[in-house]
């Protein structure tokens, strides 16, 4: 075996936490209708605001992701009525005055209705990310620490996705952090047919925090990079121009796409409700650690059923915890490329290497890399078959010439347009000269 050559063990152990992260192949879609909220202001104005996508997801299918069916559970422990209870405002906005962030937090009607929302009909959503967030917390925080940004910022994956590493939206977002295709590309992410690293929370999470520094040097205002974040640098700087030079979010609201302005208070809400939740009867749902995983790095191409099958991994664990790998494959020859597996089983990955892959290629592995021209028909065969061609070609040629008969005052323009063809083709085709034709004779067209 050339194990050096074919692979190389990573000297860091990672935690389960920060991998066992996706749910196999279940992609929880939006409804397909947009949900909205209606606001009404002091002077009885109504508006509507569209609310993020993300909060139209089911909980269900949420839940049926590979690592929540797994390490998730009800929190049988948790004694709290399954009841909503709501507060004078001021309470609102004492507590969002508490949370110990550098993010501006204020409180408003429209934020009230985010925080309704969260609280009420999205409570139990609410219960599933609270738990999730045990896997992705230090991911987010690790990757917003290093780029030097606000730990709160830790909560825009939870308006972005849900917490479903799986979510892919409308407009073909991906991911935890709802990336498009060309941004997550701008910010290092590979993405092509066999790998989309959108999906990868830890790549996608660095990525992430390099993206709202970048923002954070453009627009200096926190608010305006969240909003930036939903709708494009673009879209915040034509609202600032036609606020007049406003650069404060609250100002331009007005100018603002209508998702992009429930955007950021669904932001705060989202703070304060995974602050806040035991002061609703939400309850967490209990999170179990998983196992500790190492990586490997493959230089060969290998298929991740070949890995699962031959080492004993359940294959959705192994997917799950290569979110990357759009179609099992993993391109290593293509350059060398990480596999996430079980720390148990990476001795026995190195242990039967070719054995791996060797197994059952040429059932998983199809398109052909070289492939033979049939050239077994002659070259008698080939002319005979020209020639039957030309010649039924010419007896469909005339086939379709028809005679027609000249009526009196026929011009051979008229005749020509009737019959969908030229005075030119007519000419070439009777042999006539000029433009005299008889009435009563007949005249071929084709």
């Amino acid at each position: 075996m050339h194990i050096q050559h074919n692979i190389r063990m990573r000297k860091k152990t990672f935690i389960i936490i920060a991998a066992m992260i996706l749910g196999g192949n279940c992609v929880t879609q939006a409804q397909n209708e947009k949900e909205e909220i209606t606001v009404t202001d002091d002077d009885g104005k109504e508006e509507i605001i569209d609310v993020p996508e993300a909060m139209n997801y089911e909980v269900d299918s949420l839940l049926n992701l590979y690592y929540s069916k797994t390490y998730l559970q009800p929190d049988n422990d948790c004694n709290y009525r399954d009841e909503n209870k709501t507060y004078p405002k001021e309470t609102y906005i004492e507590r969002l005055s508490r949370l110990p962030n550098v993010m501006e937090m204020p409180y408003n009607n429209i934020v009230q209705q985010f925080i309704d929302r969260y609280t009420g009909r999205l409570r139990h959503s609410v219960s599933y990310m609270l738990g999730a967030s045990n896997f992705y917390t230090p991911i987010f925080e690790e990757a917003l620490e290093a780029y030097g940004l606000p730990l709160e910022l830790k909560y825009l994956p939870v308006i972005e996705s849900a917490l479903n590493p799986m979510a892919t939206s409308h407009a073909g977002a991906a991911g935890l952090w709802q990336f498009m295709v060309a941004t997550g590309k701008q910010y290092g992410l590979e993405v092509n047919s066999l790998v989309d690293e959108r999906r990868d929370p830890i790549k996608s999470s660095f990525a992430a925090a390099r993206y709202l520094k970048d923002l954070y040097n453009i627009f200096g205002d926190w608010s305006l990079v969240i909003a930036a974040y939903n709708c494009g640098p673009e879209n915040i700087n034509k609202a600032i121009h036609r606020a007049g030079g406003e650069a404060d979010y609250w100002k331009i609201y007005p100018y603002l796409p209508r998702e992009t302005r429930g955007y950021v208070p669904a932001f705060i809400a989202a703070n304060y409700v995974m602050n806040y939740y035991c002061e609703h009867n939400i309850c967490p749902m209990r999170t179990q650690l998983p196992a500790k995983t190492d990586t490997i790095v493959v230089n060969k191409d290998v298929h991740l059923k070949q890995i699962a099958e031959v080492c004993g991994i359940d294959i959705d664990e192994l997917r799950t915890l290569n979110p990357q790998y759009r179609r099992d494959i993993v391109n290593g020859s293509n350059k060398p490329s990480i596999i996430r597996m079980p720390a148990t089983a990476t001795n026995t990955f190195i242990a039967n290497e070719d054995s791996i892959y060797n197994y059952k290629t040429d059932a998983l592995f199809t398109r052909r890399s070289l492939v033979e021209v049939d050239n077994t028909t002659s070259t008698s065969s080939v002319r005979k078959s020209a020639t039957k061609r030309k010649s039924s070609s010419r007896r469909r040629r005339r086939s379709r010439v028809k005679r027609v008969t000249i009526r009196q005052g026929d011009t051979l323009s008229e005749i020509a347009e009737r019959n969908h063809t030229t005075v030119k083709k007519l000419r070439q085709l009777n042999g006539i000269r000029g433009n005299n034709i008889r009435a009563g004779k007949k005249i071929r067209v084709r």
